[in-house]
């Protein structure tokens, strides 16, 4: 596809002809079902190793912790792949585009490898840091280093699906993620219980599931990207593959921000792990399943936010900042209804979605705790969520790392540990530390969205 035709499927979607409402719906409803698949593969393994027991589920969760670390990193590429590919695309430039999808792929194969090497060779070590009981680190020790040895294509997936999106297209995205949850849910099943000639493996036949799950997701990303009629009208080439240092540089000056700020937030989760385990082995495993209900709840935020990232990136690259701006309020409004409106139904469905999960009696006492914290922090996620994907499309990303770090350690961190453990007010305290935590980074990014200088921000 040459660069006029390219030129003019940019401007045949939908802009100023169009709603905004329909143009970010658009957009986001693809995401949410991805979103929801992406999730469903934490919830499908910790349904399944729920019913193994407490020790089971708690090592699980907190393998899981760590490899959200590890992968809060392909941010780097993943937020970098967004914003110039939709800068690029919102110009019309079809090479430009291209050029940077294929250094995002290259450059995340690479911090693929790098992610892991922690989990293969020091999985049991880390586990025991975070204070896992010896029934807690064996198993999960296994899981590290199935997920591990499939880390590089899991850093293909998140970051080729980053980049699909910024040029638009949420569809493949939504597609690749319903056949990595196939594959997931299929074989843990078949794995943790020895279903027909399947072997019996527990915690493990969980692991390999889920790394299955992204390798097979991976694979398809790229072959998505590397075929004739590529993703998102955007086709990479093996010579797009070819270092590029300058392209590198470009997509790593906007996307480090987002890789630290990931890196310090998931950080400072197995931070919030550590504290939480010292409340018991059944007081993690609630907060674990609250986690992933969380998670589920994060959907429509996620979705927005990224349908408000590429809609900016291509507003500002078609210089018009106050469509930009337009696109982000829409959003946020459209953020904020739906999930208040989930907040609503976790609050009072809170036993019931835990019990789903798991029935022992201390697990569900302790989750439904969680359950109802996670209610509560609804209204500030809706709006830190959008606003935060405005400001990085816009590349500041500086700034949202700012805003992620400062509250995250300064007030969910020091008040988890004097309301849940010096005050001993336990799991209540801990989560309202974190809703206090969520309220402070919304209100940051707020005021920064509204003094206007993202949108002279050159990436």
């Amino acid at each position: 596809m040459g660069t006029v035709s390219f030129a003019k499927r940019v401007a045949g979607k939908p802009t100023a002809q169009q709603g905004i409402t329909v143009q970010v719906l658009s957009l986001a409803w693809p995401v949410v079902v991805e979103q929801m698949l992406g999730t469903a593969v934490g919830l499908v393994n910790t349904y399944i190793v729920g019913h193994l027991g407490a020790a089971a589920l708690a090592a699980v969760g907190l393998a899981s912790q760590l490899v959200m670390l590890l992968s809060a990193f392909f941010s780097a590429a993943g937020v970098g792949g967004t914003v110039l590919v939709a800068r690029s695309v919102g110009a019309g430039e079809q090479r430009e585009a291209e050029a940077f999808a294929g250094q995002s792929l290259l450059l995340a194969l690479a911090i693929g490898v790098l992610a892991a090497l922690p989990c293969l060779f020091w999985g049991g070590g880390m586990l025991r840091a975070l204070g896992g009981a010896p029934d807690v680190v064996a198993p999960g020790r296994l899981y590290l280093l199935a997920v591990g040895t499939t880390m590089p294509l899991m850093a293909l997936l998140y970051v080729g699906n980053a980049t699909i999106r910024g040029a638009g297209d949420t569809r493949t995205p939504m597609v690749i993620m319903t056949v990595v949850n196939l594959v997931n849910a299929v074989l843990s099943w078949g794995l943790v219980y020895g279903v027909g000639p399947l072997p019996a493996l527990g915690v493990l036949g969980a692991g390999i599931g889920a790394a299955a799950g992204s390798a097979v997701g991976g694979v398809l990303v790229a072959r998505a990207l590397l075929r004739e009629q590529g993703a998102g009208g955007l086709r990479v080439s093996w010579a797009g593959f070819r270092p590029d240092a300058a392209r590198t540089w470009r997509l790593l000056r906007v996307g480090l921000p987002s890789g630290a700020e990931q890196g310090l937030m998931r950080l400072a989760q197995v931070v919030m792990a550590s504290v939480v385990t010292g409340l018991g082995t059944a007081a993690y495993a609630g907060h674990q399943l609250g986690i992933q209900l969380l998670s589920v709840a994060f959907t429509p935020g996620f979705a927005f936010s990224v349908a408000t990232t590429t809609l900016v990136g291509q507003e500002l690259g078609r210089g018009s900042p106050r469509r930009a701006a337009a696109c982000t309020m829409t959003a946020s409004w459209l953020a904020l209804a739906v999930m208040c409106g989930g907040g609503v139904a976790a609050f009072f469905l809170a036993e019931p979605l835990v019990r789903f999960f798991t029935s022992d009696p201390g697990v569900i006492a302790q989750g439904a705790i969680a359950v109802r914290g996670c209610a509560f922090i609804q209204p500030s996620l809706a709006w830190y969520f959008v606003l935060s994907g405005a400001l990085r499309g816009a590349g500041d990303t500086g700034y949202v790392l700012l805003a992620q770090a400062l509250p995250i350690w300064l007030v969910r961190l020091p008040l988890s540990w004097l309301l849940g453990i010096a005050a001993g007010l336990a799991l209540p305290g801990i989560w309202a530390a974190m809703i206090l935590d969520m309220s402070v980074r919304a209100l940051m990014l707020g005021v920064r969205f509204r003094n206007g200088a993202w949108q002279r921000i050159r990436v």
